[in-house]
């Protein structure tokens, strides 16, 4: 009609974290900040997905016009199932904590490595190479770490776990690493008398702040630079 003006308005972009448990995520509260920082219109909000009904959450999601998801423990292998294409890094590891959803369909990505070594080697300035490292628990979050932490070519890698065959099929998964005979599994008792020098709380007790139970005689080296 003449003297109107049709108004069209853009709905915000959705995105949002899945697990179980999922409270415990910081992803809101950060990307809130990164919209507001680089002045992008989206929401992110928290999924809490029974164990059986993941896939079917992240496909109710993605039908609702959700553009990507975060994804958390226990899900991140089974997110690697569910995309249809990954990165080098996701597909190293066979775990995705990262989908995003177009017109080609879903694509998983892993961003735990690069994420925690960058934050260790350059925000910490904490040294990996030639290091003797301990990687606690062998879920989704070690098989998303251990392929960037060999990459430093740290001296040692001892993977850690309450069930020794988890951590083996872990070691077992990364056997074609260049580095791979810096790996190692390990029960906890197991480790008795061992030092580390960089020690990575992978499991789900880290969520709450909780350590795994080691031997008191394990230890951490200290060493300048």
């Amino acid at each position: 009609m003449e003297g109107e003006h049709e108004v069209h308005t853009r709905m915000p972009d959705r995105y949002a974290v899945i697990g179980n448990p999922v409270a415990h995520s910081k992803s809101p509260a950060i990307h809130a900040e990164f919209a507001r920082e680089t002045g992008q219109d989206m929401t992110y909000d928290r999924i809490h997905a029974e164990i059986a009904q993941f896939e079917a959450e992240v496909e109710r999601f993605r039908g609702a016009g959700g553009r990507g998801l975060n994804v958390t423990l226990p899900f991140k292998h089974r997110a690697y199932a569910l995309a249809q294409r990954c990165t080098p890094r996701a597909e190293e590891a066979r775990a995705v904590n990262t989908l995003v959803f177009g017109a080609e369909g879903i694509a998983g990505d892993n961003t735990d490595g690069a994420g925690l070594t960058r934050d260790l080697v350059q925000n910490l300035g904490c040294a990996l190479r030639g290091r003797r490292i301990l990687l606690m628990g062998a879920g989704g979050a070690s098989y998303g770490a251990c392929g960037a932490l060999l990459a430093h070519g740290p001296a040692r890698l001892v993977v850690a776990n309450r069930s020794v065959d988890k951590a083996a099929a872990l070691c077992t998964h990364f056997r074609a690493h260049e580095n791979a005979a810096a790996l190692s599994a390990s029960s906890y008792p197991a480790l008795a008398g061992s030092q580390f020098d960089v020690v990575i709380n992978a499991t789900s007790a880290g969520l709450a702040g909780e350590m795994p139970a080691l031997p008191p005689e394990v230890g951490q080296a200290h060493r300048d630079g």
